[in-house]
C-alpha cells in the first residue's frame, strides 16, 4: 500500500484522502498474505466497519482503494495476485438532502459573525449558501481565479472534485463576501494568494471547530458543512431553476446526482402533467370526429 501511495500521489487530486484510508485498513489486514487473501476477508471487514457505524460510502472508499492498489500491482508490477477485493462495494442509501431553511440561515450567519476568533467563518457559509462551492473549492480558492469585474469564480479541473473546471457565477451577496473577504486581506496579509486567510498570510485549513460551535449555539442539529452546498441546491431549485443549470453550478458529473432535488419542484411536474390535459382533449375530440362511425359499427 506504502509504495502503490508513493506511486500514485502525483495522479490525485487529494492524495491525503488516500493516506488517511490506508490507516483504516492497515489494522485490520496488516498480517494477511494477498495471495491468499479471502472474500470472506474482506467481507469481515465490512462487517467491522459497519459496526463501527460507518456509512456505506465511507466503506466503499476504503475497499475501492484497496481494490484500486491491487489492480494497479497487477498491472504496473505484474504481481501474480487475485484480488478478492473486487466487486464488494456496498450499495448506497439515497443521498442525502438537509437544508437551512430561511430564518435557520440568518441566525447561523447572525451567530458566525459574532465569532470574534473566527471572523471569516461568516463569509465562509455565505459564500457556500450563494455559490453552492465544496468545503475545499473555497479554502483553497485564490484570489487569481476570482474576477469582480465579471462576478466570476473560476475553477480548474485540479481545484474541483470531478476533476472537470467550471466557472460560477456571482450574486449580489456572494460577491459582498468576497469583497469583505478582499478587505481583511489587505488590512492583515496584502500579499496573501488565498481568499480564506490567517492573518499571517498562511491559508485557512480549517472551519469545521468554529462552525459547529455556531450550530450549537443557535441549536441547529445534524448540519455538516456540505449540507451548505446542500441548501444552495434546494434554495435554487425550489425558486424554480431548473435541474440541468444547478448540476452545472455545483459541477455535478451528471444530473442524476441532482435529481436529489427534483422533488422539491413539483409545480415544474405538475406544469407538465398538466400539458396531458389538452394532449388527451385533442385525442377525445378527434376520436369523437372521425371514429365515431367505426364505433357504431364495432358495436
Amino acid at each position: 500500500m506504502l509504495k502503490y501511495l508513493q506511486s500514485t500521489a502525483s495522479e490525485k487530486r487529494a492524495p491525503e484522502r488516500d493516506v488517511y484510508v490506508v490507516k483504516q485498513l492497515k489494522p485490520f489486514f496488516t498480517g494477511m498474505e494477498l495471495g491468499t487473501l479471502k472474500r470472506s476477508d474482506t467481507r469481515a471487514y465490512i462487517d467491522k466497519r459497519k459496526a463501527d457505524g460507518m456509512a456505506a460510502a465511507t466503506i466503499n472508499r476504503e475497499i475501492g482503494l484497496f481494490s484500486a492498489a491491487i489492480n494497479y500491482a497487477r498491472r504496473e508490477w505484474d504481481w501474480n495476485i487475485p484480488n478478492n477485493v473486487e466487486g464488494m462495494l456496498q450499495k448506497k442509501p439515497e443521498g442525502r438532502v438537509r437544508s437551512l431553511t430561511l430564518i435557520e440561515a440568518r441566525q447561523l450567519l447572525e451567530e458566525a459573525e459574532k465569532h470574534l476568533r473566527s471572523p471569516l467563518l461568516v463569509h465562509f457559509i455565505r459564500l457556500a449558501l450563494n455559490t453552492g462551492c465544496r468545503k475545499n473549492e473555497m479554502l483553497k480558492l485564490e484570489w487569481c481565479r476570482v474576477d469582480l469585474k465579471a462576478n466570476l469564480i473560476f475553477l480548474e479541473g485540479s481545484n474541483t472534485k470531478n476533476g472537470k473546471r467550471r466557472s460560477i457565477p456571482l450574486n449580489v451577496e456572494a460577491r459582498a463576501a468576497l469583497l469583505d473577504l478582499a478587505r481583511y486581506r489587505a488590512e492583515h496579509c496584502p500579499d496573501s494568494p488565498w481568499v480564506f486567510v490567517h492573518p499571517n498570510g498562511e491559508r485557512l485549513q480549517a472551519v469545521a471547530k468554529a462552525y459547529k460551535g455556531a450550530l450549537k449555539r443557535v441549536g441547529i442539529e445534524d448540519f455538516r458543512i456540505h449540507d451548505l452546498r446542500h441548501t444552495c441546491a434546494s434554495w435554487l431549485v425550489t425558486a424554480g431553476v431548473q435541474l440541468p443549470a444547478v448540476r452545472d453550478l455545483l459541477g455535478h458529473s451528471s444530473v442524476q446526482m441532482t435529481e436529489r432535488y427534483a422533488h422539491l419542484s413539483p409545480e415544474n411536474v405538475r406544469a407538465a402533467v398538466s400539458a396531458l390535459d389538452g394532449v388527451a382533449q385533442n385525442c377525445h375530440t378527434n376520436f369523437n370526429l372521425t371514429n365515431l362511425g367505426k364505433t357504431k359499427a364495432l358495436i
